[in-house]
């Protein structure tokens, strides 16, 4: 369902309609950003590779296909932008984790505001393309043909990132004392 309103959208901005594309960006900014926050580790980084991203997703929608869903097209431009970003904060030596903005309930805070902290800091650790895979599957909740999709990669590769990623994480975990 969801595929075909933006398939619309798209059309539409197509078209001619700005405000669909404003609808596209509403329906989907925050999830690539978050998806970027992951990888990049820094808000304001993440803030420039979503915008950086949609601006690209807008000067190339001719180029999308509608028999991929949009998401998942603009979640690879998402994730390109953060590798470059990633790439050019290893060159400049701007690795610096920035932890995520706590929320409002103190309780909350308390109780997952440091474990969060912990598990995206290991995340930081992990080689961009095991990050990404990472990210996508078990933050953003996307099947293996999607993240195929959304990184460019065979479905087979996807899984065999995974399980390494899945091991180089749980190693991390394991050294900072989250896991036995």
């Amino acid at each position: 369902m969801a595929s075909e309103e933006d398939n619309e959208l798209v059309r539409a901005t197509l078209a001619g309609d700005a405000k669909a594309f404003d609808e596209l960006l509403g329906r989907h900014e925050t999830r690539i950003y978050n998806v970027i926050m992951r990888i990049t580790g820094n808000r304001d980084d993440a803030r420039d590779a979503t915008q950086s991203a949609f601006l690209k997703a807008y000067d190339n929608l001719g180029s999308f296909r509608q028999e991929h869903r949009f998401f998942s097209w603009v979640c690879r431009i998402g994730v390109n932008e953060a590798l470059n970003q990633v790439k050019k904060d290893r060159r400049t030596g701007l690795l610096d984790f920035e932890p995520r903005a706590r929320e409002a309930d103190p309780e909350q805070r308390a109780a997952g505001t440091e474990i969060g902290e912990r598990i995206q800091a290991a995340l930081q650790c992990l080689a961009p393309d095991y990050r990404v895979v990472i990210v996508l599957r078990h933050f953003q909740g996307l099947s293996y043909q999607e993240i195929g999709e959304a990184t460019a990669v065979p479905v087979k590769t996807v899984r065999s990132r995974l399980f390494t990623a899945r091991q180089a994480l749980r190693d991390i975990l394991i050294q900072d004392g989250l896991l036995r």
